[in-house]
């Protein structure tokens, strides 16, 4: 079986996504960044045959009707509890190795993903890609699954990564691969844009263009 790619997001609906970012944009605005990120990294990364990817999506209704996903991609509900919780079962349900993303990251390329799955395969008991924000955009298990990763996390929070690899304490400690910027602020979709340079004009990244961006 080939290793797991899996997107975590959340139905693309106006008003429920993005809404840090919706304060200064609107909430369609938000929204056209949601599902234009969310169908570029299923076009980016859904394609690579060294890996399998899969949806996993909130709510749980959403995975079987009334929304457009991208196409060609499995996808199962992310069920119920907090982040911790919904992430945990999401990798239990994929093996021998798995490695979960969020929707929000322009930058993630495949080369990351891969270098994920290698750090697995090196004998990590897991891989984070550090945010900026001191959370994390990418988390991944191999064979040898922690017992309890993500016990005590203070989510949204910057101390979101300390706290979680603070649990493999003892253990061999988890690989990291590089820090990325997620998108939840008018300023970090700012920032995405200089990132991301002519690839805007190349319609590549569905960002926002500045002069949108009610400041």
């Amino acid at each position: 079986m080939r290793d797991t790619l899996i997107l975590f997001a959340r139905a693309p609906r106006h008003g429920t996504v993005k809404r840090r970012l919706a304060r200064a944009v609107g909430a369609a605005a938000a929204l056209r960044f949601h599902r234009g990120q969310l169908l570029s990294l299923a076009r980016g990364l859904g394609r690579d045959r060294r890996w399998r990817t899969v949806l996993a999506v909130t709510p749980d209704a959403a995975a079987v009707r009334g929304t457009r996903w991208p196409a060609g991609i499995a996808r199962h509900g992310q069920g119920s509890g907090d982040l911790g919780t919904r992430m945990g079962r999401a990798l239990a349900r994929h093996r021998p190795q798995a490695v979960l993303i969020g929707s929000d990251i322009p930058g993630i390329g495949a080369a990351d993903i891969a270098a994920a799955f290698r750090a697995l395969r090196a004998g990590a008991p897991a891989v984070f890609g550090p945010a900026e924000d001191g959370g994390y955009w990418l988390v991944g298990f191999g064979a040898r699954r922690p017992a309890a990763p993500f016990a005590g996390v203070r989510w949204s929070t910057a101390e979101a990564l300390a706290d979680t690899l603070a649990n493999f304490r003892g253990a061999r400690r988890p690989a990291l691969v590089r820090r990325l910027r997620d998108v939840d602020t008018a300023a970090d979709l700012i920032a995405a844009h200089r990132l991301a340079g002519p690839r805007v004009a190349r319609g590549v990244e569905p960002l926002i263009p500045p002069d949108r961006i009610l400041l």
